[in-house]
């Protein structure tokens, strides 16, 4: 694909299924899910899979922020 057609890696296309499918596998996600998702937030991935993750994922910073907050 030519990138200057507007073909962009960190946006998922849900009119292609094959980028659906490898989109799906990376974010361990079904497709549909997938598709929801891309529904619910738009087409730019780290949204998309930062939805998915949803609240309950946090980093290790975080729980370190979180340690030094309850102490």
């Amino acid at each position: 694909m030519n990138q200057a057609a507007g073909v962009q890696p960190d946006r998922i296309d849900v009119n292609d299924a094959a980028l659906v499918t490898q989109w799906a596998d990376k974010l361990a996600v079904s497709e549909l899910q997938l598709k929801e998702a891309v529904e619910a937030v738009g087409d730019k991935a780290a949204d998309v899979e930062m939805h998915l993750k949803g609240s309950r994922s946090i980093t290790n910073d975080d729980r370190v922020e979180q340690l030094g907050a309850d102490r």
